[in-house]
């Protein structure tokens, strides 16, 4: 019963991890001199940054148009109970800084 109660913890700060990760992510990809290739680059820095042992298999979508951006993060949580696999997921999505006369 105790490391039922120790895998939601583990899983509920995974899953604030999985949010911070998008949410760095995005701001990159929202950015005016913003790209896809920057975002993910900053998504690999916010993955080390933060995924520290509790996310596994990480998996970051980035999609940006002229007008708006959509990142998704994906992964597992690390399992405290044998045959426990808990999956994460954020998915965040802004329009994209532009510049207006």
């Amino acid at each position: 019963m105790v490391l039922a109660v120790a895998q939601v913890g583990v899983w509920a700060h995974a899953q604030h991890r999985a949010q911070a990760i998008a949410s760095q992510t995005l701001a990159a990809a929202r950015s005016f001199d913003g790209s896809t290739a920057l975002a993910r680059e900053r998504a690999e820095h916010a993955q080390t940054q933060l995924g520290g042992g509790m996310l596994r298999r990480v998996e970051v979508e980035v999609d940006r148009t002229v007008q708006a951006a959509r990142v998704r993060v994906r992964g597992q949580v690390v399992s405290l109970l044998p045959g426990v696999d808990l999956p994460v997921a954020s998915e965040m999505s802004g329009p994209v800084e532009r510049l207006t006369p």
